[in-house]
């Protein structure tokens, strides 16, 4: 089961051009987009307990920076990237929103697979997500062309809807039935997977009309971004004089988005191509987060943490 999900960007790939070729059934899961989004923000919640939110208060300084850093990094980055390749209204928007969500939850896999602090990176995902529910609305507003209309107080019910509640929900649930979530947590990964796979082909499948024109200008963009992000977060790091193994942390925290958060928020508050971005972005960063967690997997931070 491991092995499947850490093949995710293959299947992701594979599920995009089958909804190419046939977009009819991927068409039709359209409406599931929303409550699939919303079971896998659950089944993180359901691996997070109250000792993830006291981690934070014990060792604020690097969770901080982390958060700080994502929301200051990605947004700007977004913003900057689309504007500079000329990107059509709609898909700047989604870069925006690909840049204003918070981190995603593949950067705790990539980030163990690294060597980098898997405490850390659970903290800066949790505090990430909670920032996320003011953070992605009034950033979304802020960046966003004023040409195009940014509904934020549906963009904020959407998120407390589509995030809090079920990671919430997801934390009570660990708390109350440790056994049974135990007994389950192994297949969640893999639920979960199927389930982003299943808003991706939806998402590839409602814009295939579009793809040939704008796609390889959406992949070049999101590359770029992904990019940004993974440097801005490991030299920003650097910067602050943080030890290898947080840089890394840092690094993929920064640089791995909730893109299905966007590409459903897209979808939902702006159109089928500005959600695009976020579909391409969370097959492209599993693959550059993959790439980047196997060269430091065999390179023991500097620092010697082991």
């Amino acid at each position: 089961m491991v092995a499947l999900t850490r093949l995710f960007p293959l299947w992701a790939v594979l599920v995009s051009a089958v909804a190419i070729a046939s977009p009819a059934p991927f068409l039709a899961l359209t409406p599931a987009i929303t409550p699939l989004l919303a079971f896998i923000m659950f089944t993180m919640g359901v691996t997070l307990t109250a000792g993830d939110f006291m981690r934070i208060a014990r060792r604020p300084l690097p969770v901080i920076a982390g958060v700080v850093l994502h929301y200051l990094v990605m947004p700007l980055a977004a913003w900057g990237i689309a504007h500079m390749l000329g990107m059509p209204p709609m898909i700047a928007t989604g870069m925006v929103l690909v840049g204003c969500v918070s981190s995603g939850t593949a950067s705790n896999v990539m980030i163990y697979l690294s060597r980098g602090d898997v405490a850390l990176s659970v903290s800066i995902s949790t505090l990430s997500t909670l920032v996320g529910i003011v953070a992605t609305p009034v950033l979304t507003r802020f960046y966003v062309s004023a040409g195009v209309s940014v509904d934020s107080w549906g963009l904020f019910r959407s998120i407390v809807e589509i995030v809090a509640l079920p990671v919430m929900g997801g934390v009570v649930v660990n708390s109350a039935c440790p056994r049974l979530v135990r007994r389950v947590e192994p297949v969640l990964p893999l639920v979960a997977m199927v389930s982003i796979m299943t808003i991706i082909g939806s998402i590839v499948a409602g814009v295939r009309p579009s793809l040939a024109a704008v796609g390889p200008l959406v992949l070049l963009g999101v590359v770029l971004h992904n990019a940004i992000g993974l440097l801005g977060g490991y030299w920003g790091g650097r910067l602050l004089g943080f030890d290898e193994s947080v840089c890394r942390t840092l690094a993929l925290e920064v640089g791995m988005q909730n893109s299905g958060l966007a590409a459903t928020l897209g979808r939902l508050y702006f159109s089928p191509l500005a959600a695009l971005p976020g579909a391409v972005f969370s097959v492209w960063h599993n693959i550059s987060g993959s790439v980047l967690a196997a060269l430091w997997a065999g390179r023991p931070p500097r620092d010697g943490r082991p």
